[in-house]
């Protein structure tokens, strides 16, 4: 059973058993993050959190928690940031750093998609010229070139380096683990217009959100984060694959309001790849 409890935006849960009383206490968990941490957009939606957040009670926070009997504390929020780990991102929703404390025994995350804008204005800016081009040649490299790349390494990276060295200090006995992001395009080809990305810069995309992984697979290791790959594991799962094989959805045709997220088949997926890689059972 699980029970919430709404505070400033924040959701608490705990998966018990019969008898409590004869049983350990149940891990202390966070999950924070951005809206792939919340899996904004898949049903339902967390009634104890900030309408805006969009965060789902299938969100692989909560998949994790009831997995391990965990007590769950899910400040996760869509369009976060990791400046919103500092400052409040709504008003009424604290600092996600604050569900954090000396007794947090585990702490998940996807973050930095989100950061300086540069990842999500990739994926608008290539849609957008993919459609301008009818799905042909490569517009969205030819006028950006490296400049998401460069913005990754030299904004992203640091602040995701700030970020979590900020969550260990706050929680210094947890587990911390960052979650890199799954692929939402295929090596090559794409399927425009389903995901409008012109052919020529599918690869450039993938390119984009590779150095984004990148970025927070080095912060994690300079900051001591276990990194959570989903690079292997997504392959063949983007969002031009047809419904039951995709873990994120695609612009037209999709089943979720919120393109180019998780659906809850990624979530669960995400759940058990972080139970896996940390040895959770």
């Amino acid at each position: 059973m699980i029970a919430g409890i709404a505070i400033a935006g924040t959701s608490t849960s705990t998966v018990t058993g019969a008898s409590a009383a004869s049983e350990p206490a149940p891990l202390q968990y966070v999950a924070m993050g951005d809206s792939y941490s919340a899996a904004s957009g898949v049903l339902p939606l967390d009634p104890t959190a900030f309408v805006g957040c969009l965060r789902s009670t299938r969100n692989y926070g909560h998949v994790i928690a009831k997995n391990l009997g965990a007590r769950l504390t899910d400040v996760t929020c869509g369009a976060a940031d990791t400046s919103h780990y500092f400052t409040s991102q709504y008003p009424g929703v604290a600092p996600q750093l604050d569900a954090l404390s000396r007794i947090t025994q585990l702490v998940t995350m996807t973050i930095g998609g989100n950061d300086s804008g540069v990842f999500i204005k990739a994926i608008l800016s290539c849609g957008s010229a993919g459609v301008l081009s009818l799905g042909q040649g490569s517009p969205c490299k030819n006028q950006y070139g490296d400049s998401f790349e460069k913005t990754v390494r030299t904004t992203t990276y640091p602040s995701l380096v700030k970020a979590l060295t900020a969550v260990h200090q706050r929680a210094p006995r947890a587990r911390v683990a960052i979650i890199g992001y799954p692929w939402i395009l295929p090596a090559t080809k794409g399927c425009f217009p389903l995901v409008p990305v012109a052919t020529g810069d599918v690869p450039y995309v993938r390119s984009v959100q590779a150095t984004l992984n990148d970025a927070v697979e080095r912060a994690a290791a300079a900051t001591g984060t276990t990194y959570v790959d989903l690079s292997n594991v997504s392959e063949g799962r983007d969002a031009c694959k047809p419904i039951g094989t995709r873990w994120v959805e695609p612009v037209l045709a999709g089943t979720n309001p919120v393109i180019l997220h998780p659906n809850a088949l990624g979530e669960a997926a995400i759940a058990a790849r972080v139970t896996q890689t940390l040895k959770l059972r």
